[in-house]
């Protein structure tokens, strides 16, 4: 859902939304509308946790996870990811690649109700919904798989369902990046996602 939580999960992913903390403590949501998932290596950089003007260090369970939190693929550390996140994105939505300006300002007006904290949910047809979407089911987030939903909660994944072929659901990731996955972009998800649905 966007909101930033302390569990003991080893994260696949990191994040910067910027300097969020004083001291050890979270202070902020977020600085601007940069949110990006970065590898956990990259060269030989040391990324200190809590430390004074740098950026606070944040983890996804899978890349999944990260693109419903609304944040995008790093255009340094992650490149190819990156260019195939924005090919992806222009092939479905049918317009020019877009730059990391444009496609952060869409993304932050998708994540957020303008002039608050609170997460935009998105009414989508469950039909149209991409493996790799985040929905609101009952109260519960849920990844959308082919043929399954699986909820995620701060053990992980568990509890797989049937995927509804009929109706609408709230859809957690922004509508722009579930364009980039209808256009072919593939996130990482966690295998015990995939092992869930049988």
């Amino acid at each position: 859902m966007g909101d930033i939580v302390a569990i003991e999960m080893r994260g696949a992913w990191l994040g910067n939304r910027g300097i969020l903390h004083r001291g050890d403590q979270l202070v902020r949501s977020h600085v601007s509308d940069l949110w990006i998932v970065c590898a956990l290596e990259h060269q030989d950089w040391r990324l200190p946790q809590w430390a004074p003007h740098h950026f606070t260090v944040l983890f996804f369970h899978d890349e999944a996870v990260a693109l419903a939190a609304g944040h995008r693929p790093c255009a340094l550390c992650r490149r190819d990811a990156y260019d195939a996140y924005r090919q992806a994105w222009s092939a479905e939505i049918g317009v020019a690649v877009p730059d990391a300006t444009q496609i952060n300002r869409q993304l932050h007006g998708e994540r957020i109700v303008r002039g608050t904290h609170r997460r935009r949910l998105h009414r989508m047809s469950w039909p149209s919904l991409p493996v790799g979407t985040f929905v609101v089911v009952e109260g519960e987030p849920r990844l959308v798989l082919e043929d399954s939903t699986v909820a995620w909660t701060t053990q992980g994944y568990a509890g797989a369902r049937s995927r509804p072929r009929t109706g609408t659901v709230d859809a957690v990731t922004p509508p722009s990046t579930l364009a980039a996955l209808r256009g072919g972009y593939r996130p990482q998800v966690d295998d015990a996602a995939i092992r869930l649905q049988g």
